[in-house]
């Protein structure tokens, strides 16, 4: 029959098409046995209205955009997740993007995103691309950005320090005895977030007077298992007398792990073992991970009520002056460490 269009659902419930769009948006000006008669029709023959000319006509395109550096991260997941839940019961639709911790991609996505209006913008991490930048300035459309706390934000923040969580697990491993510590992490210019916890590392270490240059960078974020293991024997080549590492997620400090099984090292007897995150991983391997565990998904409900509220103040003609929400973070204390 061709694609179902509004003329069609009017010609076979015998109105306007005018008609069948105050059906739809269940304007008083019609009656209820009409409005039954085109939504019975919509549904039987599964007319979807184009969005298009709604958007023209208010401005309004009835989705918030979110950009995420991995859908394969439980982290990033769950704060999507989080997302979700606010979204949906504000019945605001949210457009996904995988940056792949690439800020060139990041702003092709956006650049995309835009073409479509999106009502806002939600995007992790406070590092952002010039392009980025001069992009989301010329949108004037609301931005929240999580997972960290950036020194120029360009709207709200709902996220924690990252420099911070770095320090407060060298500053735990330091209180459990350890004085050569390394740390095991991503290429900074890919994973800032990772940079910052790396930055933490140094600026502890330092605080301490211990050892703040045992650094190995395992590749391309994100650290995988593999190179998490590959990383330990470059580790060990270079400080033979590691007695601790703090690893940038717990993907990598598990493969850590189990290359110290593999060579029959003694943990946390001989290696102390931290990771960041708190994955599925670190709470079911044996010995259980020492890691920083962060509440994801309210990182995202926060993120999707900043939006809301934005948009809310921004319909009513008022001044929306963005704000800070800290999530806290904690040190979770197990058998690695």
């Amino acid at each position: 029959m061709g694609a179902v269009t509004m003329h069609t659902v009017a010609r076979m419930a015998g109105v306007s098409a005018m008609t069948v769009s105050r059906a739809l948006k269940s304007d008083a000006a019609v009656s209820k046995e009409t409005r039954d008669r085109v939504l019975e029709i919509v549904r039987q023959v599964g007319y979807v209205p184009d969005a298009s000319a709604r958007v023209f006509a208010t401005r309004r395109s009835g989705f918030v955009a979110a950009l995420v550096p991995s859908l394969n991260n439980s982290n990033f997941a769950d704060t999507v997740h989080g997302m979700s839940e606010v979204l949906d019961v504000a019945g605001v639709q949210m457009l996904l993007g995988d940056t792949e911790y690439s800020l060139s991609r990041e702003e092709d996505l956006i650049r995309a995103f835009l073409q479509r209006r999106p009502e806002a913008i939600i995007l992790t991490g406070g590092v952002h691309s010039e392009g980025t930048r001069d992009l989301l300035a010329s949108a004037d459309v609301p931005i929240v950005e999580t997972w960290d706390l950036p020194e120029h934000p360009l709207g709200d923040v709902v996220g924690f320090s990252n420099k911070e969580a770095g320090a407060a697990m060298v500053r735990y491993l330091h209180e459990r005895g350890r004085r050569r510590i390394g740390f095991i992490g991503g290429k900074t210019s890919f994973d800032t977030r990772g940079a910052e916890r790396r930055a933490g590392f140094k600026r502890a270490t330092r605080s301490l007077r211990l050892p703040s240059d045992r650094v190995i960078l395992a590749g391309k974020p994100p650290v995988t298992m593999a190179q998490g293991a590959e990383a330990l024997e470059a580790m060990l080549s270079r400080w033979p007398d590691v007695d601790a590492i703090m690893c940038v997620s717990d993907l990598s400090a598990f493969g850590v792990l189990a290359e110290c099984q593999r060579r029959g090292i003694d943990v946390p007897g001989r290696i102390a073992i931290a990771g960041f995150g708190d994955f599925d991983v670190a709470r079911c391997c044996h010995p259980r991970l020492t890691t920083i565990a962060v509440d994801c998904t309210a990182i995202g409900r926060s993120a999707a009520e900043a939006a809301l509220a934005a948009l809310d103040a921004r319909n009513k003609g008022e001044t929306h002056k963005p704000q800070t929400v800290a999530i806290p973070f904690r040190v979770v204390a197990r058998e690695t460490a």
